[in-house]
């Protein structure tokens, strides 16, 4: 199926555009989205775009009560030469499918539904704002429509696509953050639902989050499950660690999402020759290797911040100041070449970039 297939219905009552260079992160969305509707037997139908608005779901809708909902996030960013990219768009939809799969949902044809953000982002291009910092954030997702009270997966499904003009995702911008490592709380076990972008993995990370912010701290450092000692993710993103020259990263291991800005870094510092290994990493190996001098850099990776460095880990009452409290060399490199490739500043040889013609 292609854009003609799309059925399109523009909104009569366009909304405000804010000031592009006053943007936060979420809160304001664009005047249209992306919708089409699964119903067992008959399949993914009724591809449209339509005026942003309220849904209406029966209270009933397994959705609310069972917590069948993958949701996936990647960017569009406006160039110089006034195109729009899209960054490894194909990685977000596969992705969004393999957590379709975890939760017992159907798969969706992934050339329609970037058919559909292309169709979505020609029609509200002018919300894509220009200033340095800021993208065009945009937000895929399925939920569980039916009405019905049994622990069964749902025989009806919605996807959305919204748009949502942003600024930097954190305040401290690319300056490093503060970090607290959990020592109560955990993110996922193997076997769940890590590995896959399902709602009730950031639900019930709030809690650590809440106690960590009080303290004082931006995030915490997520350590596994079982043994309560290897390091998973940090916050919502993934986590590299630069040890004495050599980039770790945790392994993915069923309880870790595979994010698309870590692959690319990965593949990045590859490019780059530069020693990177994903492997199984405690805390301990990380506090040895503090203390010895050899923990070099520290950052998380993800869509919404990129490259968000750590200058400080809390560990067991332990402050471990990462490269001073500063920026790394490395950090920084990867951030500027990254959102140069995003936002085609700089060359795309990995052909990361998708255009989409307006």
């Amino acid at each position: 199926m292609d854009q003609l297939s799309i059925h399109v219905q523009l909104t009569n009552h366009p909304k405000e555009k804010p000031a592009f260079d006053q943007l936060s992160f979420g809160t304001v969305f664009t005047d249209h989205m992306f919708t089409m509707d699964y119903t067992e037997g008959k399949g993914w139908h009724d591809a449209k775009v339509v005026p942003y608005k309220p849904i209406t779901l029966d209270p009933a809708a397994i959705v609310f009560h069972y917590g069948q909902t993958v949701f996936e996030g990647l960017k569009a960013y406006v160039t110089q030469e006034d195109e729009v990219l899209l960054f490894r768009p194909d990685e977000n939809m596969k992705r969004l499918n393999r957590s379709n799969e975890r939760l017992c949902m159907p798969a969706f044809d992934e050339e329609l539904a970037l058919a559909g953000l292309r169709k979505l982002i020609q029609i509200d291009k002018d919300w894509i704002p220009n200033v340095e910092g800021t993208s065009l954030y945009i937000r895929p997702f399925i939920f569980a429509t039916q009405p019905y009270l049994g622990v069964a997966p749902s025989k009806t499904y919605r996807f959305m696509i919204i748009l949502s003009p942003v600024g930097a995702y954190y305040k401290e911008g690319i300056n490093p953050v503060r970090i607290a490592v959990e020592s109560e709380f955990v993110r996922a076990v193997k076997g769940g639902t890590g590995s896959a972008k399902t709602a009730g993995n950031y639900a019930g990370a709030m809690k650590a989050q809440e106690v960590a912010e009080a303290k004082g701290y931006s995030q915490v450092l997520w350590l596994d499950g079982k043994e309560h000692k290897y390091i998973e993710e940090v916050g919502a993103m993934n986590v590299f660690f630069k040890i004495n020259g050599e980039v770790v990263t945790p392994s993915l291991n069923g309880s870790i999402l595979e994010g698309i800005t870590r692959k690319s870094v990965i593949e990045l510092l590859q490019h780059w020759d530069i020693p990177v290994t994903e492997r199984q990493i405690s805390m301990e190996e990380l506090f040895e290797a503090y203390e010895s001098g050899l923990l070099e850099e520290a950052f998380g990776t993800g869509t919404a911040a990129v490259i968000s460095p750590i200058g400080e880990l809390f560990w067991q009452d332990k402050k471990l100041v990462v490269n001073h409290g500063e920026i790394g060399e490395l950090s920084k490199k990867i951030y500027d070449t990254m959102t140069g490739i995003q936002t085609g500043k700089l060359p795309d040889p990995f052909e990361w970039r998708m255009k989409v013609e307006l």
